[in-house]
């Protein structure tokens, strides 16, 4: 994926997206990109992938996400559904219940609920599928500094060759090294000022059925442990009083378990991974600086009460990616890139808000947390050509629904790097214009989306709506849709150009 060359600063090596950090943003990133052909390097100061359960709900929408990136079912196999919590106190049961609100089974989702899978598991999906896909993951690559110029990155490494690439892209967490070399701020607050442990341990003397959370009394706090599902460990969580300094070793972790808890100190036989932190909300002022662009925590920083981290980062490397792509094939204007941050911006400013008032208690998970509802109803890049449709109908910027109108799968239709032109109901296939790249599919009426013409985003969500296919053909050239690229572009990262068909109905 990468290929070494003469950079601006010197003999290094040459890449089209550079992305720093291999987290779940900048593997997920990674994996778009490869199956797209382009030219990318991931590098990682860590020796290796994080090893700790941190972000481990996966919600319905990012599960979508997943399983068009091709680790639908390696995730499905790696975890499992939330338990419910149960409650104790003096060492006795006192009940359990649902940990968020459920959602109702579908046509339109394959997911109703969050799936728990720890974070070290879902990097290492990624980082296998990223392998498949010809792809790797440089270790110990500190980044050092950046310079950029109109036509690419410079990026030197306290070790190791430097690198040249046309964008770069930052997943390096909420610390980003990146973003405070570009000088871009962070805006939020404390959530809430008390230090929270978080380890990864294993604990005998409780069933693996339920998360078990052992109430405040007297002058401690509260303790939970959570079994996580594909593994035999349990994610604790403990809160302490602000000032707290937190012993992170066994014997530290052990005392805490015993003072909050029936269970002997004895009962945890291993701490795998521990960490703390002061639970904040903050939000990066833009998301991008001419060729650099924010992605994940480096973006935005979340209270984890939401489940909201992972998941809209995951979202952030799958609204981005397809954009480069059709940029650096040539098939799109380079404008096509001022649309991540016009689009994700509000997103996370929204999942930010959602998180901090689930980590108050002024609201549940359920529905909004599992994310099926966000959308780009206010993007330019969503075209609605349809006078007064109803409110409730299907809109350009939402998310295109799943189901099998007519015997077609439509998730099956829609995976892939590719466009879907879908008509509902409408056209014939004769009266539908030829998008080269892009798959053309027909279905009879189908509710969720009402009758008409849908040009579906590589990322799942309507591009363009219409009554007819007239000024279909338009859009999906200035969006960059179609596999032929640009009179004089560029052709860089088109290798593999997007995969299409002509899709049966």
């Amino acid at each position: 994926m990468n290929s070494t060359g003469s950079t601006g600063s010197g003999t290094g090596t040459h890449t089209d997206v550079l992305i720093v950090g291999a987290g779940p943003t900048g593997l997920a990133l990674a994996v778009d990109l490869a199956r797209r052909g382009v030219d990318a390097l991931v590098v990682e100061r860590a020796g290796a992938l994080f090893p700790g359960s941190r972000g481990k709900g996966i919600q319905p929408r990012t599960r979508e996400v997943l399983d068009d990136l091709g680790v639908g079912d390696a995730i499905d196999a790696a975890g499992g559904p939330y338990p419910a919590a149960m409650t104790w106190r003096d060492g006795r049961r006192q009940g359990d219940h649902p940990m968020f609100d459920a959602g109702s089974p579908g046509q339109e989702s394959p997911y109703h609920e969050p799936w728990m899978v720890p974070q070290w598991r879902t990097q290492e999906i990624l980082s296998t599928r990223l392998t498949e896909l010809g792809g790797t993951v440089a270790f110990g690559r500190e980044l050092a500094g950046l310079d950029q110029d109109p036509e690419g990155v410079d990026a030197v490494f306290a070790s190791g060759e430097p690198v040249r690439a046309r964008y770069l892209v930052a997943a390096d967490g909420g610390r980003s090294t990146v973003r405070r070399a570009l000088g871009i701020a962070m805006t939020g607050e404390t959530v809430d000022p008390n230090p929270v442990l978080v380890a990864d341990v294993r604990v005998t003397g409780l069933d693996r059925d339920h998360w078990h959370v052992f109430p405040a009394s007297g002058d401690t706090g509260v303790l939970a442990l959570c079994p996580l599902a594909g593994t035999e460990d349990f994610q604790l969580t403990a809160q302490f009083p602000e000032g707290t300094d937190i012993d992170l070793s066994l014997d530290g972790i052990r005392a805490v378990v015993a003072a909050r808890s029936h269970l002997a100190p004895e009962d945890v036989t291993e701490v795998r991974w521990a960490s703390d932190f002061r639970p904040r909300a903050a939000l990066a002022d833009r998301f991008r600086e001419g060729r650099v662009f924010l992605a994940g925590d480096a973006a935005h920083v979340h209270s984890p009460a939401g489940g909201q981290g992972l998941n809209t980062s995951v979202q952030d490397a799958y609204n981005l990616g397809w954009k480069l792509a059709a940029v650096l094939a040539g098939r799109a204007p380079e404008s096509l890139l001022d649309t991540y941050e016009e689009e994700r911006l509000p997103v996370a400013a929204d999942m930010l808000g959602l998180s901090t008032r689930v980590h108050r208690g002024e609201a549940r998970r359920g529905a909004a947390t599992g994310m099926l509802g966000l959308g780009y109803r206010g993007s330019s890049l969503s075209v609605d050509t349809r006078t007064g449709p109803p409110a409730a109908t299907l809109r350009a910027g939402d998310r295109a629904p799943d189901g099998v109108p007519g015997g077609v799968r439509l998730f099956d239709a829609f995976r892939g790097p590719h466009w879907t032109l879908l008509a509902v109901g409408t056209p014939a296939r004769a009266d539908l214009p030829g998008l080269p790249g892009v798959r053309t599919v027909c279905v009879p009426s189908y509710a969720p989306y009402g009758d008409g013409v849908f040009l579906v985003r590589p990322d799942g969500y309507v591009g363009w709506a219409g009554a007819t296919a007239e000024g279909v053909a338009a859009y999906a050239t200035s969006v960059g849709a179609l596999a032929t690229a640009r009179p004089g572009a560029g052709t860089s990262g088109a290798r593999h150009p997007d995969r299409s068909s002509s899709g049966a109905s």
